[in-house]
């Protein structure tokens, strides 16, 4: 009867383990894959010139943890937002919504926002206007990167005029086809892969580098929203920020998703400083 009592306490311990264990949406790690806290991250990110946040366009915890990192920010020190997600052309139609000048109808029907606007990149838009922090919409015109994709090149872009210019990085730019991210989008998209589409990321890459060095300032903090490749690995965003000026402190985060989030898998160590792990069954936005 005894040893029927211990086989069923530990029968107990084991199904608690199993599926009693504590709950969590996600998990942060460093490049290494030791588990840190967000405290650690905020501190890095506090002490740098700037920091790009890669998420995962759809994740719900890479934008509640962006706009939060912006409250934090903005308490500790200055700020200055920007984002993949407007483009360079559609800066006057941000700069007036935040000034108050147009409400949100008026920024829907003059800039070109992402679906997901809405539930994902409205609040920390909200935030910046409220708080009256800078937005800098840091993206090369979609239809100049089609144009580098669909009409031969970088050269494709010579044809623009003075002020279609003045939306992207200056020409010529620094491409570097061997860049693993940039070999990876061949692999990746298969027959469907070329260079000039490895040139379309180039160049979207290099307007959102030249965008947040053109609009940083000495004591801030630049905190860029972008997709997760465009500076996994510490290339794409940082490798042309470097280029352009590697004195500058830079921090890079990254969203990754995982059926198990207690040890973050060998794949994604080294992807970025900090490592955001949510848990694959966390609600997607769309």
């Amino acid at each position: 009867m005894f040893y029927k009592l211990i086989i069923l306490l530990v029968t107990s311990c084991l199904s608690i383990v199993a599926y009693g264990q504590d709950k969590s949406a996600f998990e942060i790690y460093d490049k290494a894959g030791k588990r840190v806290s967000y405290r650690k991250l905020f501190k890095k990110a506090k002490k740098s010139d700037v920091v790009l946040f890669g998420e995962l366009h759809n994740n719900s915890i890479a934008h509640w943890l962006q706009l939060e990192l912006s409250k934090d920010l903005h308490k500790a020190g200055k700020l200055i937002l920007g984002a993949e997600m407007f483009e360079a052309d559609n800066q006057k139609a941000l700069d007036d919504y935040l000034g108050g000048v147009i409400d949100y109808s008026g920024l829907d029907s003059l800039a070109r926002l992402w679906s997901n606007y809405k539930t994902d990149y409205a609040p920390i838009v909200d935030f910046a206007r409220d708080n009256g922090i800078p937005f800098i919409g840091t993206n090369i015109p979609r239809r100049f990167a089609r144009m580098v994709h669909k009409n031969g090149g970088f050269a494709a872009l010579d044809a623009l005029g003075d002020e279609e210019k003045g939306w992207i990085a200056p020409l010529p730019i620094r491409f570097d086809p061997e860049l693993p991210q940039y070999k990876n989008i061949l692999t990746m998209m298969g027959e469907h892969g070329t260079p000039e589409l490895v040139k379309a990321q180039a160049i979207k890459d290099a307007t959102m580098a030249y965008f947040i060095l053109s609009n940083h300032t000495g004591g801030h903090t630049f905190l860029h929203l972008n997709g997760a490749y465009h500076s996994d690995f510490h290339q794409g965003i940082l490798s042309y920020l470097r280029q352009r000026n590697d004195s500058l402190r830079y921090m890079t985060i990254t969203t990754v998703e995982q059926e198990n989030i207690r040890c973050l898998e060998d794949k994604h160590k080294g992807r970025a400083d900090f490592i955001i792990c949510v848990d694959r069954d966390m609600t997607k936005t769309y």
